[in-house]
């Protein structure tokens, strides 16, 4: 296993998506990499961009580096698994969310340096959103070498792990909040009269060029709004629709809805 510098496990979506971007950035080697799983369709996946892949949880526990790639459901049982492999002086790196770091290390009873970082879907195309927060032990070594294998799929930023429920609403699963709104214009667009593929083509076009806009022109959201909205114009009308069905507070609830799943998570 020496050979191997990072262990993952869980061979799912988000794992595909990490091992994408790390090889793609030559932060590490494809060889360098190993990974477990259950499932021999998602094995086959990894082992197609070229990393070591097992069955075995615990092979992959006993690299220098841990990457915990699991659903937080079932997160305790993986950890009580791989606990006697864990190397003393092991990098843990956990994206369960909700999970925190003293939970790992009493499951871990002690073993290894434990950071958690709250990912997102958008890795899976380089344009992810990572926030990084110290646990036990976690150097600051660590934490640049964490922070090195997120930013090779996207920006990255550290906080408090207080703060990890808010970027679990916020970010984590944040792009599901982007696609529901996709989803509705696209709706509304086929019901005025636009064929599906044309009115999806729009959407997406125009939600990516305004996020665009966003990252580029460093404007707030509310600058940048206020230039779309002429007075007494079709946007207008259109954001007055959006207040008088109050979808800001909704949006806002449906965030702290989040944060509060989060929060019981980890419990």
């Amino acid at each position: 296993m020496a050979a191997h510098e990072l262990g993952i496990v869980g061979a799912g979506n988000m794992a595909e998506a990490i091992v994408r971007g790390v090889v793609r950035a030559e932060v590490l080697k494809a060889g360098a990499i190993m990974a477990a799983d259950p499932a021999a369709e998602r094995r086959r996946v990894l082992e197609g961009l070229g990393a070591a892949c097992t069955a075995h949880n615990a092979d992959a526990a006993a690299c220098p580096r841990v990457l915990l790639a699991v659903k937080p459901q079932v997160l305790p049982r993986v950890l009580t698994e791989i606990a006697p492999a864990v190397r003393p002086q092991a990098t843990v790196i956990s994206i369960a969310a909700g999970v925190t770091t003293a939970a790992i290390d009493q499951r871990l009873g002690g073993r290894g340096r434990i950071v958690r970082v709250m990912p997102n879907t958008p890795m899976l195309v380089g344009c992810g959103a990572s926030a990084i927060a110290a646990g036990p032990r976690a150097t600051p070594e660590d934490l640049d070498w964490t922070q090195r294998l997120f930013a090779a799929g996207g920006i990255t930023c550290r906080v408090d792990e207080a703060l990890l429920d808010a970027v679990t609403a916020v970010s984590g699963s944040g792009p599901a909040y982007f696609f529901y709104l996709i989803e509705a214009m696209v709706a509304a667009g086929v019901a005025e009269g636009l064929p599906q593929d044309v009115a999806r083509a729009l959407a997406s076009a125009t939600c990516t060029g305004a996020g665009r806009m966003l990252s580029e022109t460093g404007e707030s959201p509310q600058v940048l709004r206020a230039r779309v909205t002429s007075p007494g114009g079709t946007t207008q009308r259109a954001m007055e629709s959006l207040e008088a069905a109050g979808v800001m507070d909704a949006l806002i609830a449906a965030v702290r809805a989040a944060a509060e799943r989060s929060r019981e998570l980890g419990k």
